[in-house]
């Protein structure tokens, strides 16, 4: 089974019950949220207001969930993993870590490109103009070396 990643970069509080990571964001609606524990393989604490209980690290550890944890930057600084070797997280990360220059290239052209479409997408749903992101989507290149991203930004904020 694939196991999920959970990204917190805004203010929550997590805990556990039955067996589920409880979250709840520290939004206005202050929405709650259950993940099987389960179902995890890595949770990413991005966000310096995020608060957790002593019972979501033993939940994670026991089932073998990697926690990593990210700076004032939010640049990864820490990862914590159970006394009991996890090898699946381990080769994992050595992948991604030994992945060949032109692979990295690639999987950053295919997130940029998803990424300015997520953009276009939004002004479409909002009936604003999104013709020069639909166009800068076809024109990403390998590592994006047009810096078409920045360009991107800079059209969809302008844009809102």
């Amino acid at each position: 089974m694939i196991k999920r990643t959970l990204h917190f970069s805004n203010p929550a509080h997590l805990s556990v019950k039955n067996e589920q990571l409880c979250i709840e964001l520290k939004n206005e609606e202050r929405t709650t949220t259950n993940v099987p524990i389960e179902d995890l393989g890595m949770v990413v604490v991005e966000h310096p207001q995020i608060t957790f209980t002593m019972g979501v690290l033993d939940a994670l550890m026991a089932n073998k969930v990697a926690l990593i944890t990210c700076d004032k930057n939010y640049l990864p600084n820490g990862m914590l993993l159970p006394f009991e070797a996890n090898s699946e997280q381990n080769k994992r990360i050595r992948i991604q870590l030994d992945a060949s220059t032109p692979l990295k290239k690639q999987l950053w052209q295919q997130t940029i490109k998803q990424k300015i479409q997520n953009q276009a997408n939004v002004l479409d749903k909002l009936g604003l103009n999104a013709t020069r992101l639909h166009a800068l989507v076809n024109k990403v290149q390998s590592g994006d070396s047009g810096n078409l991203e920045a360009q991107a930004a800079a059209y969809y904020w302008d844009t809102l």
